[in-house]
């Protein structure tokens, strides 16, 4: 009989074939909540399995099947991010996607809950070379390939020549609004900033 393996410890205790042990997805799910949570709240270096495991309402035990330890825990969520992914916007022109494009990731960036995050990685990630390996790859990566897809999409409608330095090109599109939202922090954007952002951004990648 297959056991759960985040049943109660409660229940009276039977013997389990090894392997049999099923990991509930709503607990794992819960817990990767807690992760964000805590982190917001108390930052890496204060965060615990202990207290991500009381916010998550699970015992330690249930985090320590899935992660061994704090560090894997959170490199498996932030590397996850970079999975996921922004879906590639089709506006039919190179300016209108980028203006999507920075619509939807500033309202990510400015959550208060990453808006918390990021930067308490960033500072983690200078110490620590697995975080800085898993920051780069959510914040560089997840990125990327929705921005490749744009000048893909832009180059396919003639609006860019073929032969282009595609590093260059995302780091044009991406790097004004990470330095205003994650390094700056800048509280709020000004009227008329991501628009003008989306036009500037344009004409640039189509000089190159």
């Amino acid at each position: 009989m297959t056991t759960n393996a985040d049943e109660p410890q409660t229940r009276p205790r039977r013997r389990t074939p090894a392997g049999a042990a099923v990991l509930r997805e709503d607990v794992t799910e819960a817990i990767r909540a807690a992760v964000f949570e805590e982190l917001a709240t108390v930052g890496y270096a204060r965060m615990s399995i202990e207290g991500i495991a009381r916010r998550a309402g699970v015992g330690k035990t249930a985090v320590y099947r899935r992660w061994r330890s704090k560090l894997h825990l959170v490199l498996d969520i932030v590397s996850a991010i970079a999975v996921q992914g922004l879906p590639a916007p089709q506006t039919g022109s190179l300016e209108g996607d980028l203006r999507v494009l920075y619509e939807v990731t500033s309202r990510a960036l400015r959550h208060p809950v990453a808006s918390q995050i990021i930067p308490d990685l960033q500072a983690e990630a200078a110490r620590n070379p697995e975080i800085a390996e898993a920051m780069q790859k959510a914040l560089r990566d997840g990125q990327e390939g929705v921005a490749l897809k744009i000048v893909a999409a832009a180059t396919q409608r003639g609006e860019v020549r073929g032969e282009l330095d595609d590093e260059l090109a995302l780091d044009l599109i991406s790097g004004p609004l990470y330095w205003r939202s994650v390094v700056i922090r800048s509280p709020k954007l000004p009227k008329g900033y991501l628009a003008a952002l989306a036009r500037a951004t344009a004409e640039a990648i189509k000089a190159l």
